[in-house]
């Protein structure tokens, strides 16, 4: 496999880690300032039937996202997430082109983050009884402001700072504890709020049964609740491992990430089931309509309905600032995610890690996305729902191909059973609001376009990572290394002997080479041809105990054996030679099987690799062609 690019923000060794909790306020940018508008959504969504939703919503949280992700967590413990787990298990163009998808998916989830963030604390900030009547009515503009200033900041440069996560976290947190604590504790002294409730669904849905049945069926609405999962896995790296920890088994790792994935599930139902009661029982339905004081800030709306409006305003900030700063980091997401994945798949190197340019790119888009949305947290959440269960979605499909391929049969049924949930509740989410597929789909075609152009215009790069011989490869170079070093590239067939004869004695023909000159067979096998950097392996062995072999492994055959040629002279400080054949066809079409499966005409692409990677003529390797 090709090694990784880590990206701008990835680096946190295991050793130099910070502790799962800290590690776990990251993650609790992005899942704990949810609350800030998930309450409202849900009120929305499914009105008094709220509370029992998200209660469904826990259920699916507890039983179904976190086993999935603890899993991820195992098999996937460097930041990559699901997404590396399926490039692992799928290969060929499908699976390259599956990940591409998947990742404008993610792109959707990380820049609506970004947008729906903004726009939500925009609402906190216009509805303060302080502000409304200079505010209000400029939610497009504030919101764009606040993205704007969020640009700006990694225009200038960021570094995710987990200081500053815990400190916004806990005072979040802290005070969600005071509007949940007081928000019961006025429910709880006034019985007749609970009985009214109560008779008013029993009057609207019948019976329990059907409270169940139409809380399922609106669950999809509420998946914003499960944002947090992704997250979770991505601030893997920076979770601190046992003193024995390996990059190959970060064992403490994956055991703090597990803290953390159980921890913060647990802290969030509990605020989801809390909230939703409070918010349902306490805030005239109406209120959280579009342009209703609640809507988007039904917490918000709590806190100054009972503590007053010097607590509400301190809750209002809070919750600005997180949701400002859940932003930062789903945008760091973003500028960490395109250069880990986007060069294995052709795009060049310099163009994903220019980070200023994508910075304003990003920033353009999240205008748009701004404008089209109307600064709507409500309109948004569709879209945002479409990122995070296809991301969720994609995980629980993963972990069920892994536990199948180790046999683990029941895990593989269980991780089905929570595969197929997702897939429902995407299905109708997508269904019902198909604005985050729009937006995906543009991800995704950019994404597509702009790596295929790069792997076209890179077309002819050398792309070996690594060049690795066994013992007997290495003997073969070296016992030729006081001569000249002549090869000869072969089309494996039959492999049997009047294959190798006839082929020596026509290279000889061809290219008058005498009689007692030494030659050496090299064979390549593609592995994977969509993959566009790759190790080479080299294998020696020798057929039927007079012909020497080299047996290549590579997605390429030109890059491999360019590759060999090049290491051979580096090697040996000999300029190696090698003969081929012309290959019949049209031109075209032999470099259309070069670009997409790694074969075609090999002769002049290995002697265009070859000019590209060593422009000293005098030093590059003899390609000769007969």
């Amino acid at each position: 496999m090709a090694k990784q690019h880590p990206g701008p923000h990835a680096q946190a060794p295991a050793q130099h880690g910070q502790r799962w909790w800290r590690v776990m306020c990251l993650t609790g940018l992005d899942y704990f300032s949810t609350l800030g508008y998930q309450p409202g959504i849900a009120a929305l969504a499914a009105g008094l039937l709220s509370p029992v939703a998200t209660i469904v919503l826990v259920l699916v949280t507890l039983c179904g996202a976190l086993p999935v992700y603890r899993r991820v967590a195992r098999e996937s413990p460097h930041g990559e997430g699901s997404i590396a787990m399926l490039e692992r298990l799928l290969s060929f163009w499908q699976g390259k082109l599956f990940v591409l998808a998947l990742l404008g998916f993610a792109a959707t989830d990380f820049l609506i983050t970004i947008t729906l963030s903004a726009a939500d604390a925009t609402a906190h900030l216009v509805e303060n009884p302080h502000l409304t009547g200079a505010l209000h009515g400029r939610q497009v503009l504030i919101t764009m402001i606040l993205v704007a200033m969020l640009g700006a900041v990694f225009l200038k440069g960021f570094t995710e700072a987990i200081g500053l996560a815990v400190f916004l976290v806990a005072v979040y947190l802290g005070l969600n504890v005071v509007v949940v604590a007081v928000g019961l504790w006025h429910v709880l002294t006034a019985p007749h709020v609970i009985t009214d409730w109560t008779h008013a669904l029993t009057a609207e849905h019948g019976n329990v049964v059907a409270m169940v049945g139409v809380s399922l069926l609106v669950f999809p609405k509420l998946a914003l609740g499960l944002s947090g999962f992704e997250t979770g896995v991505a601030v893997m790296p920076h979770i601190e491992g046992d003193e024995g920890d390996t990059e190959e088994q970060p064992t403490g790792r994956i055991r703090g990430a597990r803290k953390l994935l159980t921890t913060a599930a647990a802290i969030m139902s509990v605020f989801l089931i809390t909230t939703s009661f409070i918010t349902t029982l306490l805030i005239p339905p109406d209120d959280f309509e579009p342009g209703g004081p609640a809507n988007g800030r039904a917490l918000a709306y709590l806190a100054h309905e009972y503590l007053g409006n010097a607590f509400g305003s301190v809750y209002d900030a809070s919750t600005i600032a997180i949701l400002w700063f859940a932003g930062a980091s789903a945008m760091a997401g973003l500028l960490n995610l395109m250069p880990r994945y986007l060069p294995r798949y052709g795009m060049a190197p310099h163009w994903a890690r220019a980070v200023r340019p994508m910075v304003l790119v990003l920033t353009a888009i999240a205008f748009l996305v701004t404008w089209i949305f109307d600064a709507s947290v409500d309109k948004q959440g569709g879209a945002y729902a479409t990122g995070v269960l296809v991301l969720i979605t994609s995980a629980a499909i993963a972990v069920t191909i892994a536990a199948r391929k180790a046999g683990e049969r029941h895990w593989t049924v269980g991780f089905a059973v929570i595969a197929a949930v997702f897939v429902y509740t995407t299905a109708v989410n997508i269904a019902e609001r198909p604005d985050g597929v729009k937006i995906s789909a543009c991800f995704i075609a950019g994404i597509v376009l702009v790596s295929l152009a790069s792997r076209l215009a890179r077309a002819f790069e050398l792309r070996v990572t690594d060049v690795v011989l066994d013992d007997v490869a290495a003997r073969f170079v070296r016992d030729c290394s006081h001569r000249t070093i002549r090869l000869i590239a072969n089309q494996p067939d039959s492999r049997d002997l009047a294959e190798y004869r006839d082929k020596l004695h026509q290279i000889r023909g061809d290219n008058d080479i005498p009689a007692e000159d030494d030659l050496i067979f090299v064979e390549v096998t593609i592995l994977d041809p969509s993959d566009f950097e790759a190790e080479l392996r080299i294998h020696g062995e020798a057929m039927h105990e007079r012909y020497r072999v080299l047996t290549l492994e590579h997605s390429s055959i030109p890059n491999a054996l360019a590759a060999l040629l090049l290491h051979v002279r580096d090697a040996t400080g000999q300029q190696p030679h090698i003969y081929f054949e012309w290959t019949e066809g049209n031109p075209f079409a032999q470099f259309l099987r070069f670009f997409l499966f790694g074969q075609g005409e090999v002769a002049p692409v290995t002697r265009e690799v070859l000019r590209e990677a060593e422009p000293d003529r005098s030093r590059r390797p003899r390609v000769h062609v007969g």
